[in-house]
């Protein structure tokens, strides 16, 4: 039983959102991500998947799209991404897909690993940064922290924290997320957002304060699902 990462499938059966402005190589990628997965990954493995997975802005109009997640190998966990819009909340989603769980305020569980996280946000002194993101920014921080405090209330003390934004600003400054994920002592932190040469030039990557952070924009990661272990 292994557990995978794959982020920002921007998928689009329903609504035309063309993906090659990123390069030819996003041409009908949604086939090559699932000829990668279905080469690896089977029914008992798990899949984090964080976020920007439909542009759809409605529920219903993304469905086609969650189906066709749905029906690949594996149990999924999905958390939300800025494009994500046709979101709803967790009680409106639940059970809606045999082996979709939706990250939000809560946590999930991979063998003795607590799965928690949030979308994120821009973070302080990024360059896009503005005074409305400061409210978002603050509020996503706390419902991180309400992720892993559910998680530690519950006895798990080891924990995969999974985000779309990146955890950083662009000159790589700490920031709520990496205080926080320092003081859960969280291994690994699972995130997407990023991509082109946007993704390669981003430099949080690998082992920083004894915490592996984990790029997985499915460009970046040539629209292979990547294993986490």
């Amino acid at each position: 039983m292994s557990l995978y990462a794959i982020g920002d499938l921007h998928l689009g059966f329903k609504v035309e959102k063309p993906m090659d402005i990123f390069g030819d190589n996003w041409i009908a990628h949604e086939n090559l991500i699932k000829k990668n997965w279905l080469e690896k990954i089977k029914e008992n493995d798990t899949v984090l998947l964080p976020g920007d997975i439909s542009w759809a802005t409605k529920f219903e109009d993304a469905r086609i799209d969650l189906n066709w997640v749905d029906e690949l190998p594996g149990k999924k966990i999905i958390s939300k991404g800025n494009h994500d819009y046709w979101w709803l909340s967790l009680k409106k989603m639940k059970d809606q897909f045999d082996s979709i769980s939706f990250l939000q305020n809560n946590y999930y569980t991979y063998e003795e690993y607590a799965i928690c996280g949030t979308r994120g946000w821009v973070c302080p002194n990024d360059n896009e940064f503005t005074e409305h993101d400061e409210k978002i920014y603050k509020r996503e921080a706390l419902r991180l922290r309400l992720s892993l405090d559910q998680a530690k209330a519950a006895g798990y003390s080891k924990f995969i924290v999974m985000l779309h934004y990146p955890p950083t600003n662009d000159q790589l400054q700490p920031s709520l997320f990496t205080e926080i994920v320092e003081e859960y002592k969280v291994e690994k932190v699972i995130y997407g957002h990023l991509h082109s040469y946007g993704a390669y030039d981003y430099k949080y990557k690998g082992i920083i304060n004894n915490i592996e952070y984990i790029l997985t924009s499915v460009d970046y990661i040539k629209f292979d699902p990547i294993k986490i272990f």
